[in-house]
């Protein structure tokens, strides 16, 4: 594997595997900072093995194994150092994350790594301040992870970066009006706010369409955005109405007159906009077809070998277990020193190269612009263009 250490760049603002390692007990416990007795590193992978956000745990999961097979060359150890893994399934749920990392922590682990739920992420990456351990969170795109302190670190992309790759479908976002078409909820808003933030800030002027999360007539709606003629709309939407919703845009016609864009899900989500599919311009963080990089191929061949099938949080996974073999090969289990050598850490990832921003931790990747086209009776992804990661890269945090 070849990595190289370079400071990240700057940028504008703003959810596997030949195994190699296996679950085992608990780890044995350290004292200090140091790595653990027989030449063994304790890492707990607390994530969602159940509850609403199982599919992405496995995909992390699955690729993180995948990717310790890819970074350790099948001996799941660093430079003689066994890594022991504890895996523990957190359901989704903040408190029994926090449950769980405790008792790892007062075991003696010293790294902790997963978290698929913006909310776990946010409530391990408390903890992870406070007992001075290293936390490499998974799919969690929860903006605020990045910064957040000095021993948290993100294995994917933040939401940031997927608001950003929408305002690449334009042209120059400054001096364009753009309207948020989402559910009137705590999700829905959160998306306006990122939007107006980020593309505002480049000069956009930014309005929305917030529909009651009861509503189940998408007609008006779609007609309030033809009248307010956007030059883009970018679309929030999750639940049962999405099929109705997507289908009163079509039918109304906003497909065909404006730019629509929303973000691309895994794949049990493709076949979910029916007729207009075709039709929508996808954000994408990540599809197994996106690049034809040599890692990528590598990991996908890996997952598929152990009987998964790569997806979307893949690359989190992957991303995940070569960060956390940097960090315990230049930091040999001394928290500190694991988290410097994470800090401008850049490397071949799947997605090409990747860069831990030192600054804040933020990881500056390519994002995709995509679409689906009919094949064999379903759909499958595209790739429109590959978005270069400084122009994605969120503003730097501030502390």
């Amino acid at each position: 594997m070849r990595v190289t250490k370079k400071m990240a760049l700057l940028g504008a603002l703003a959810t596997a595997a030949a195994v190699a390692l296996t679950a085992c007990a608990p780890g044995v416990a350290d004292t200090g900072n140091q790595p653990s007795a027989g030449g063994e590193i304790s890492v707990g992978v607390v994530s969602s093995e159940t509850g609403p956000l199982a599919g992405y745990g496995k995909q992390y999961l699955d690729a993180f194994k995948a990717g310790l097979d890819y970074a350790t060359d099948g001996t799941g150890k660093v430079d003689g150092r066994t890594l022991k893994i504890d895996y523990r399934d957190d359901a989704g749920d903040p408190d029994t994350a926090v449950t769980a990392a405790k008792d790892l922590i007062g075991k003696g682990t010293k790294i902790l790594m997963g978290s698929t739920s913006s909310g776990v992420a946010l409530a391990v990456a408390a903890q992870a301040a406070q007992n001075k351990v290293l936390f490499i969170s998974g799919p969690a795109a929860v903006d605020g992870i990045t910064g957040v302190n000095k021993y948290t670190f993100r294995s994917g992309r933040q939401s940031a970066q997927d608001v950003a790759t929408a305002g690449t479908f334009l042209d120059d976002v400054a001096g364009k009006k753009i309207t948020v078409f989402a559910q009137n909820t705590a999700f829905g808003q959160g998306n306006d706010a990122a939007v107006k933030a980020i593309l505002g800030a480049k000069g956009a002027t930014v309005a929305s369409v917030l529909v009651p999360e009861d509503a189940t007539e998408f007609t008006p709606f779609a007609q309030q955005i033809l009248q307010s003629k956007p030059d883009l709309v970018f679309v929030a939407w999750a639940g049962a109405t999405s099929g109705a919703m997507w289908q009163a845009l079509s039918q109304q016609g906003v497909l065909e007159d404006i730019p629509v864009v929303t973000g691309l899900g895994d794949s049990p989500t493709f076949g979910a906009y029916g007729q207009a599919s075709e039709k929508i311009n996808f954000l994408s963080y990540y599809f197994p077809g996106a690049n034809d990089d040599k890692v990528n191929t590598a990991m996908i061949d890996l997952i598929e070998k152990a009987g998964g099938t790569p997806d979307l949080f893949s690359p989190d996974g992957f991303n995940a277990a070569i960060m956390l073999v940097h960090a315990v090969k230049e930091g040999a289990g001394d928290v500190d020193a694991m988290v410097k050598a994470l800090e401008g850490f850049s490397f071949d990832g799947p997605k090409g190269k990747t860069t831990v921003r030192a600054s804040d931790h933020a990881l500056i990747q390519e994002m995709y612009q995509a679409k689906l086209v009919a094949k064999n009776g379903s759909f499958v992804p595209e790739l429109i263009a590959a978005v270069p990661a400084d122009e994605v890269a969120p503003a730097e945090a501030t502390k």
